[in-house]
């Protein structure tokens, strides 16, 4: 009882909670913490059919390989105009 006692008043002395008392004795501890969930939305699937061919390309974002095959081909803002 008397450790503790004494603990806590210097933890209240330099003003460091629990937590922060146990980082410091044990650094890897604060590791195992888990990080809050991404707030990030995730994006959405974009559908392009191209027209002539029927051909469908789904991308969530704009570096598929064969929906920059296609741009390169066509063009951006032709492809752009294919999207469904």
């Amino acid at each position: 009882m008397e450790f503790e006692n004494k603990l806590r008043a210097l933890m209240n002395e330099y003003g460091v909670n629990l937590r922060g008392l146990i980082s410091i004795m044990d650094p890897q501890t604060g590791a195992a913490v888990p990080r809050p969930a991404s707030t990030k939305a995730p994006r959405k699937l974009k559908v392009y059919k191209n027209p002539n061919t029927g051909e469908v390309v789904e991308a969530k974002g704009g570096n598929r390989k064969v929906l920059k095959a296609r741009k390169t081909e066509f063009g951006a803002e032709v492809v752009e105009d294919w999207l469904q």
